[in-house]
């Protein structure tokens, strides 16, 4: 019964922070950067020569969020906070990001929907790092298109968001490796 609350609580803090992840990363790409574009998003690096909008770890880490929501609550929580997701970006922000963002974010958060869930039983670890690229991509190539009429930071968005699930797979990792031995210590 602990470990139910323990999770079902993870589960709600996670969507939680899903669902806010879209409103956020709006205001951020148009506020907070190193570099902001007049009329354009303001900019971070993601690699040496390589920028991004800045609001890129943010939709990365909504790309991982998704995943524990759906590990953490199921399929049908995880289509009911991309539904909610997209509703709230629709209402915030200039139009020309609300429709990029709104439309990228519904988009991409159903490709890594369609990819993270037949991988997921079998290959956890995979499932994250597989959806989270897939849905980097389709979100980048919408956002940047809608947003701001140019792919000129297509890289840097997918690297940018490919990173969040690179770390999200390897924290992942390390906290499943310490429950395994938490557990083999339990059993000695």
């Amino acid at each position: 019964m602990k470990n139910f609350t323990a999770r079902r609580s993870l589960g709600l803090l996670s969507l939680v922070l899903f669902i806010l992840t879209i409103p956020v990363g709006n205001w951020v790409v148009m506020n907070i950067g190193l570099v902001c574009l007049k009329d354009g998003p303001c900019l971070i690096p993601v690699a040496p020569g390589m920028m991004a909008p800045s609001a890129v770890l943010l939709a990365g880490f909504a790309l991982v969020l998704r995943d524990a929501v759906q590990s953490l609550l199921g399929k049908r929580w995880t289509l009911f906070a991309i539904a909610v997701g997209a509703v709230i970006s629709g209402f915030l922000s200039d139009p020309a990001i609300v429709l990029g963002s709104t439309c990228a974010f519904l988009f991409s958060e159903l490709a890594d929907f369609a990819v993270y869930t037949p991988l997921r039983e079998r290959h956890l670890t995979i499932a994250i790092i597989a959806s989270g690229l897939v849905g980097s991509i389709v979100d980048s190539v919408i956002f940047l298109s809608l947003a701001f009429g140019s792919l000129e930071f297509i890289g840097g968005q997918v690297l940018g968001k490919f990173w969040m699930s690179l770390v999200a797979g390897s924290i992942l990792i390390m906290y499943r490796r310490y429950r395994t031995m938490q557990q083999m210590s339990l059993t000695s």
